[in-house]
């Protein structure tokens, strides 16, 4: 895992117990809802997951995109899965989802071990590929 991705772990894991601590009821509540939501049931953890990633890209929260990528690389999820994952959250968010999708493949990349750039590069554009995507 990369330097990034173990600060962006730490740091969260960090906070969760630093809110956690605060001992409200119905933070602590909330939480342990999101937590379950996740878990095995009718629908499999893998396929939970997706669906969080879906709706992370929707909602544009790139703290959320990050952590379902890394869960859904840890449920075995492939690249054509998560290429069939942003499709669907691009289709449902439209254009303004296109930023949250670069991030994501980025993330994704690095976490493939492809090293993915975080400074964007004119020349990397695949040919016929829109260079004046939205955002």
């Amino acid at each position: 895992m990369s330097r990034e991705l173990e600060e962006f772990r730490e740091f969260r894991e960090k906070m969760n117990s630093r809110i956690l601590e605060s001992d409200n009821r119905e933070i602590k509540r909330f939480f342990a809802l999101d937590t379950r939501a996740y878990e095995e049931g009718a629908l499999p953890v893998k396929t939970k997951e997706l669906l969080g990633l879906t709706a992370s890209m929707v909602l544009r929260c790139d703290d959320c995109i990050t952590y379902h990528v890394v869960r859904c690389k840890e449920e075995g999820v492939t690249r054509a899965e998560f290429l069939d994952t942003f499709n669907v959250a691009l289709v449902v968010g439209g254009s303004i989802v296109i930023p949250h999708l670069r991030r994501a493949i980025a993330r994704l990349d690095e976490l493939d071990g492809l090293g993915s750039s975080t400074e964007p590069d004119d020349a990397q554009t695949p040919p016929g590929a829109a260079a004046d995507a939205s955002g």
